[in-house]
């Protein structure tokens, strides 16, 4: 019985269809497609470099049919390639042995077939694939997610950028700030991210089973291999990496698993701030005919969508942490724990493709409730003893702070008329005064709002 509901993992289960769009740069597939595609431009490489005499470049022809084996690599490919190394038990030589088969008929092709895989140790091959598989998902799906969700704070950061709201520090009522503002902070901080993450520079190399192209300088000593590999390794659009042991050690990998999970972070904070602007009333949620937001009590919207979201991001970061912390450390020259630890790649970032899913669609059912919001800060004057105790440093009033706090801290909150009868006592210019009369919680918000559009 083959179904979604028997799946064992949720991504490919009750969320496959959200995160579809990693299965063509992170599935065995796609694994098997990329391995194809250094294979043949290797093979292509050697030919175009004429290191060998026995290997002549090869026709236009059977050049635009060995690219097309990659380019339009088939499941039924992928199928006969398991099928293979079902006798091989080794997944890369099964590749090797695809291709020799693939292109048997091809007297080219057949003629070099030992140049298929030359020199190269598994992980030449894999280091390549797996980097041009995260560039592939990293620019087609991960950071377009993460823009859609910095456009929507943009959105709700202009829209809101005038609406005062109360802030909380510790919990308790704060300096006031806009709604719009809280926004445009969340996007700044992504858009920082999402450019760490992009700078990442994938690495790569192809130099053989310890490093040090001993079988190619067995094989070709005239042939200059280390600048040969790094012009095959930058024409797959990886950098180069020139010292590696067997694998190349996945500090650039491991780097963009951190990036990520730093902007996850952001993410998270965000996911637990809407949940709590919602408890307070801040925020209301569109509602969809016939949802349902608790089995028993009919009245609740609950915000499942930040939920989600957080929930997700934690189980991606636990597992993008670790692969950070792993997949550089290896025993001597080479031991095989990267191997299993690097097929679950798309499972980290198939949770954070969940958590950006449910968080944008969180934001969009997202409505500002300003009633609420403004009530919440008229009875909160007491926010405005900062701006009174500053005013009275400013004048060199002795004992400014201490006297605000004797007024108003522990009191449960002020009124506007105990603040005023205060403010009329102060030895400080008229100008000053009528500034701190006119003063209330919803004008208390410094450059807010223009921070706000600014961002």
């Amino acid at each position: 019985m083959s179904s979604a509901l028997t799946a064992l993992s949720p991504l490919d289960g009750r969320y496959a269809a959200k995160t579809r769009a990693l299965q063509d740069h992170f599935s065995e597939f796609a694994l098997m497609r990329e391995r194809v595609a250094v294979e043949v431009a290797w093979l292509l490489a050697l030919a175009d470099e004429r290191a060998f005499e026995q290997l002549k470049p090869f026709s236009g022809a059977t050049r635009a049919e060995l690219e097309r084996s990659a380019r339009e690599f088939s499941i039924g490919d992928a199928e006969r390639i398991k099928a293979i190394e079902a006798t091989t038990n080794h997944d890369v030589k099964a590749v090797e042995y695809w291709l020799r088969e693939t292109f048997a008929t091809n007297t080219e092709v057949s003629a070099a077939a030992e140049f298929i895989h030359f020199a190269c140790t598994s992980e030449d091959i894999n280091n390549l694939a797996h980097a041009r598989m995260f560039q592939g998902g990293r620019e087609k799906v991960l950071l377009p997610a993460v823009d859609r969700i910095v456009a929507r704070l943009d959105a709700l950061a202009r829209e809101h950028a005038d609406v005062a709201m109360l802030s909380r520090t510790h919990g308790q009522p704060a300096t006031p700030t806009t709604l719009g503002k809280e926004m445009a902070n969340v996007a700044h901080r992504l858009k920082r991210a999402r450019a760490k993450l992009a700078a990442v520079e994938m690495l790569g190399k192809i130099n053989g089973a310890t490093g040090n192209f001993n079988a190619h300088v067995a094989a070709a000593p005239g042939v200059d291999w280390p600048a040969f590999a790094e012009r095959f390794v930058k024409s797959l659009g990886v950098a180069y990496n020139p010292l590696t042991i067997q694998i190349e050690p996945h500090d650039a990998l491991a780097e963009a698993f951190d990036a990520t999970a730093r902007l996850n972070t952001i993410l998270v904070d965000l996911d637990r701030d809407v949940w709590g602007y919602i408890s307070l009333g801040y925020f209301r949620q569109k509602v969809k005919a016939g949802e349902v937001g608790s089995s028993t009590m009919p009245h609740k919207v609950n915000p499942i969508d930040f939920e989600n979201s957080e929930g997700n991001l934690g189980l991606a970061n636990a597992l993008l942490r670790h692969l950070s912390e792993k997949l550089p450390v290896s025993r001597w020259q080479r031991d095989l724990t990267d191997s299993t630890v690097l097929r679950n790649v798309g499972v980290a970032l198939g949770y954070s493709l969940l958590g950006y899913d449910s968080c944008l669609k969180g934001l969009d059912k997202l409505q500002a409730d300003p009633a609420r919001i403004a009530s919440d800060l008229e009875g909160a004057w007491d926010v405005l003893a900062e701006a009174v105790q500053t005013v009275m440093r400013a004048n060199r009033v002795p004992n400014s702070y201490e006297k605000l706090k004797d007024l108003t801290r522990g009191k449960g909150g002020i009124t506007r008329d105990d603040l005023h009868a205060f403010v009329r006592t102060l030895p400080i210019p008229e100008a000053d005064r009528k500034r701190l009369l006119e003063l209330t919680p919803a004008t208390y918000i410094g450059l807010a709002a223009k921070l706000a559009r600014q961002g």
